[in-house]
């Protein structure tokens, strides 16, 4: 995010993040993290992405969708 005032930001979490959709993605997210930490060590993750292979907006879950990328590949994947 860029500079944002605290006004702009309460503004953008409310329209955007505080939606139930977004914080049942935000927990799935948070979910798979958390299942490739207890598989693999937090070691082994630092500084790296989980991904999800098939994304949540296709209907991707956790489980054995889930892989460790780094964060360029990952965040600069366009699909």
């Amino acid at each position: 995010m860029t500079n944002r005032t605290p006004a702009q930001l309460k503004k953008h979490y409310a329209e955007y993040q505080g939606t139930p959709a977004q914080i049942k993605k935000r927990a799935q997210r948070n979910a798979a993290r958390k299942e490739m930490v207890a598989k693999h060590g937090k070691t082994k993750l630092a500084g790296k992405d989980v991904d999800h292979k098939v994304p949540i907006r296709s209907g991707g879950g956790n489980g054995k969708n889930l892989r460790i990328r780094t964060i360029k590949s990952n965040r600069g994947d366009t699909r």
